[in-house]
């Protein structure tokens, strides 16, 4: 169960992980897993919020929409507070490599300091709804490659977290990333999503040192076919939707 440990816990996880390292996973391969955040309790808990109607604004049948097979929910505002709190803890490490790309790449870096402000910002923009997402999975499930892009304020990097235990729980819906490389073939990555691991993995793309110095390379993530059992995983998105 969630209790009031959990975030503290969570947080401590990912001010004490070797952010160099994680950074380093990013430039190479565009994802990278954190330590354990979640107990398997706390994240059967989170899991079950599922079927709590009240807590989300909608619900999207991917099917429905051309977007794969499954379904996932984005939470209202009023974010339970785990969500909310494993948000915050994350932003202040992924702001460091965010300005890093942008600057690479010779973006602009418009990220304030703290979450609160940026979401200020995006909500000044017309983005004011809320992005984070659970998301469900049976057998037969998946998710079709795309990016989270809401609208013109963009977060580079997002994260997701296991909630179910791989192997036992369900079998398949391993995490797919494809980088689209140009004038080559795409290159695939494929990483298997640890109960109460997080993978952190870019929004869009990321920097590819290229013979002219950097340039972005485009990336879009998805979830393989579910063979069996049941998949939940938590969406943690640093920008807001329009």
């Amino acid at each position: 169960m969630i209790t009031r440990n959990t975030a503290a816990r969570a947080r401590r996880a990912l001010d004490s992980a070797d952010w160099r390292a994680l950074a380093g996973e990013l430039d190479s391969h565009g994802c990278a897993l954190t330590p354990k955040l979640l107990t398997p309790a706390e994240c059967r808990s989170l899991a079950e919020l599922y079927d709590q109607e009240a807590r989300f604004r909608s619900t999207v049948d991917m099917a429905r929409h051309r977007f794969g097979s499954g379904q996932y929910r984005y939470f209202s505002h009023e974010l339970p507070e785990p969500v909310a709190e494993l948000r915050a803890a994350f932003y202040p490490h992924l702001l460091a490599i965010a300005r890093d790309w942008a600057d690479r790449l010779g973006r602009p870096a418009p990220w304030p300091d703290t979450l609160e402000a940026w979401l200020t910002l995006c909500h000044a923009a017309g983005q004011g709804r809320s992005a984070q997402i659970l998301l469900r999975y049976g057998p037969g499930d998946w998710n079709a490659l795309h990016r989270d892009v809401f609208g013109e304020m963009v977060f580079p990097l997002q994260v997701v977290i296991g909630l179910d235990e791989h192997g036992s729980d369900y079998t398949g819906g391993e995490f797919l990333l494809v980088e689209q490389r140009p004038r080559a073939q795409s290159r695939g990555t494929v990483t298997v999503l640890e109960q109460g691991h997080g993978l952190i993995f870019t929004t869009r793309d990321r920097p590819v040192r290229s013979a002219r110095g950097w340039s972005a390379g485009a990336m879009r993530h998805g979830v393989s076919t579910v063979r069996s059992g049941r998949r939940h995983a938590l969406g943690l998105v640093f920008h807001d939707a329009s």
